[in-house]
Parts: structure tokens; C-alpha cells; sequence
């Protein structure tokens, strides 16, 4: 059993917890006990939501009169149609790590029931994504596998391979992924630089107080061997011209980081790193100008790029981005783990906890920073 107070049941009820997610219920038994456990008042009703492509996401049907009954809600993309549906309803808690798919619905837009999110338990896998598409890069290891395919043994690519370390690490958003970028480029001899919309001038200011997989990130905010932040052209072109070796995008999509990187940032990465800068981008396609990072590969201002995502997704066939030089494509997965569902249950146990003793939620959406 967990500690703190335990709360009432209202009347002789319990309290319904829905949760609406792809994943079967079977994959989080382990921390679904844990939280029945723990909250005895809460009644908690899986619904698997089956679907096989994203624009299909979150148009399972829910019966009224299960929604109407709910305290909160664990959920990926489904939504009841407003708040007036769910009157009871003081939590969602999504499985995502943002909320911009969900940000013209009348409850994001319309009211004011507590938004939080699975920020955090990205870090692991995608660091691992970044870090893998830089070495793959760095290593020539598209040429050497197409020359295994070939059966043909052709080793002078392994004579031009620049190592990390000594490289720069510039993480464009230093949250849990970013973080865990850090860590494990340091661990390969990187320097690491970071980018933040507000200062961290202070010990507390750069601390995560998110949610952070143990064993994993930069908790305290030490890694970085300098700190940038601002909203302006002027604060992010001051890091740009920092010699960054790896830039790595990790910022929500909002209306002031659209098309963050187009033809004058591209311009100045090529000034201020001889060797050119490779981007890696595993937040939201939007980030980038895509026509504008075209041209930058086929004008070699960058040393190429790794997506995982694009504008729009899925990407067209016919798209020009597929065939741009240097390029790494993957289809929106890198934060993909079998231990996805488990550790944003985790966030949710979390905030549950905090709900249940009056804490302050972790990762709630401020909804006019759109994050």
C-alpha cells in the first residue's frame, strides 16, 4: 500500500480511472496492481484501442455513460467530445510526451481540467536513436552495408571516419531527451552545449523536475559546458554559431518553433562548422522548413540529417525529401521501447500520488506555452 492520506470514497463509488490506450492491458500488469494497490478507491477500466494507421488514432467509441463516470483519464489520443461529458473529470493524463494532436479540442481549448503528459520516458530510446544515426553517419556505415549487400570488401570509408570525441553536441531543447542525449554523448567524449526558451542561470533553474527513468539523463543539469536560451532570432543564431557538430532538435511544436531551422539558420551552420553540421530531429517535422532543408543537403550547407520525423507524416511517395543526399529517414519510431506503456503508467502512479496529497502535477501542459 502506498503512504500518504487515504481519500474517501465519494458516497459508496469508487473512483473511476479510464484509460483508453493501443497498447493491450497485458503489457503493464506489473504497474497496474501496483495502482490498484496502492489507490483502493480507484475502479480502474482498461479500453484497448485498435487501430492500424495514425489518422485512425483516438476514434474508438467509449459508451457515455462509462466517460460520464470518470475522475480521470489515461489516454493517448481519445478525448470525450467536451467537458460538459465529463463532469467529474480533474485529470488527463496522455501517453504521449506532447499534446499539440489534441490541441484544437474543446478540452484543451475550453476548459480547464488538468492536462499532464508521459513526458520523460522517451529519453533512453531516442538518445539511442540520435546517437545511432550520428554513428552511422560518422562511420560511412550506408556505404559499407551497401557494399556487403554487393559481397564487396571495400575498406578505404574506414580510413575517414571522425570519432566523437572532441565533437559538440548542441540540444536544441534540453528536456528528459535531451538530457539523455547529453549523458551518453559525454560518455563518447562530446562536448555538449544547450538551448533553452528561458535562462538556467541558477543550480535550481537547470534541474529536471520532471519525470526522469532512473539511472538515466541529467538530473541536476551539469552536463552542458554552456547554456543558451532565449525566444528570439538573435538568441537561437548565438548558438547556431557555436561550431555544433551534432544538432539535435528536441522542442515542442508551437507557433513560434515552426519552421525554428530554415534557409538562414541552415546558412549559418554552414559559417560556423567546416566540417558541417548533421541534424538529428525526433520532435515534430514542423520544426524545419522542409523545402529549406532540401536545399541545404543538396547545397551540402549541412552534413546530412536524421528524421524521424516529417511535414507531413506519413511522408508521400513522391516526396523530394526522400531522394535528398545524406539523408536518414525513419517513420516516426524512435521513441518506440516495450517499456513504453509501463513507464508512462509510472507517470501516471506519479500523479495520482500527487492528485491524491494536493502536490503539484508533474509535466502539466501550460496552455498558452502550448507545452
Amino acid at each position: 500500500m502506498g503512504g500518504g492520506p487515504e481519500v474517501p470514497l465519494r458516497g459508496r463509488e469508487k473512483e473511476l480511472l479510464l484509460c483508453v490506450l493501443p497498447w493491450p492491458e497485458s503489457t503493464s500488469e506489473k504497474v497496474i496492481k501496483e495502482i490498484t494497490d496502492e489507490f483502493p478507491y480507484i475502479d480502474l477500466h482498461y479500453v484497448q484501442e485498435h487501430y492500424q494507421n495514425k489518422a485512425d488514432r483516438g476514434k474508438v467509441v467509449i459508451p457515455e455513460e462509462l466517460y460520464k463516470r470518470a475522475r480521470v483519464l489515461a489516454t493517448l489520443s481519445w478525448l470525450p467530445p467536451s467537458a460538459s461529458a465529463v463532469p467529474d473529470l480533474d485529470l488527463i493524463q496522455f501517453f504521449s510526451a506532447g499534446t499539440n494532436h489534441v490541441a484544437q479540442h474543446p478540452i484543451y481549448k475550453d476548459s480547464e481540467i488538468p492536462l499532464t503528459t508521459a513526458s520523460g520516458v522517451h529519453g533512453p530510446q531516442i538518445a539511442e536513436w540520435v546517437v545511432m544515426m550520428f554513428l552511422i553517419h560518422g562511420h560511412h556505415y550506408i556505404s559499407l552495408y551497401e557494399a556487403q549487400k554487393r559481397k564487396e570488401w571495400v575498406n578505404m570509408s574506414g580510413r575517414t571516419v571522425r570519432d566523437a570525441v572532441g565533437q559538440r553536441v548542441g540540444i536544441l531543447g534540453y528536456g528528459s531527451i535531451g538530457r539523455q542525449v547529453a549523458r551518453v554523448a559525454k560518455a563518447m567524449g562530446c562536448d555538449v552545449i544547450a538551448y533553452t526558451a528561458s535562462p538556467r542561470t541558477t543550480p535550481d533553474s537547470k534541474k529536471d523536475n520532471g519525470f526522469i527513468v532512473p539511472g538515466t539523463g541529467d538530473p541536476d543539469g551539469i552536463l552542458p559546458s554552456a547554456w543558451f536560451s532565449g525566444t528570439d532570432k538573435d538568441s537561437l543564431h548565438e548558438f547556431l554559431k557555436q561550431d555544433i557538430d551534432l544538432l539535435v532538435l528536441s522542442v515542442p511544436l508551437t507557433k513560434a518553433t515552426t519552421h525554428m531551422l530554415s534557409t538562414e539558420e541552415f546558412t549559418l551552420l554552414e559559417k560556423s562548422n567546416a566540417h558541417g553540421t548533421y541534424v538529428a530531429n525526433i520532435s515534430r517535422g514542423g520544426i524545419i522548413d522542409q523545402p529549406a532543408l532540401i536545399k541545404a543537403l543538396e547545397n551540402k550547407q549541412i552534413s546530412g540529417a536524421a528524421l524521424d520525423v516529417t511535414d507531413p507524416e506519413p511522408l508521400p511517395s513522391d516526396d523530394p525529401l526522400w531522394s535528398a543526399p545524406n539523408v536518414l529517414i525513419t517513420p516516426h519510431v524512435s521513441g518506440g521501447t516495450e517499456a513504453y506503456a509501463e513507464r508512462a503508467f509510472q507517470v501516471l502512479k506519479e500523479n495520482l500520488r500527487r492528485r491524491r496529497d494536493g502536490g503539484k502535477l508533474v509535466n502539466q501542459i501550460d496552455r498558452k506555452r502550448g507545452y
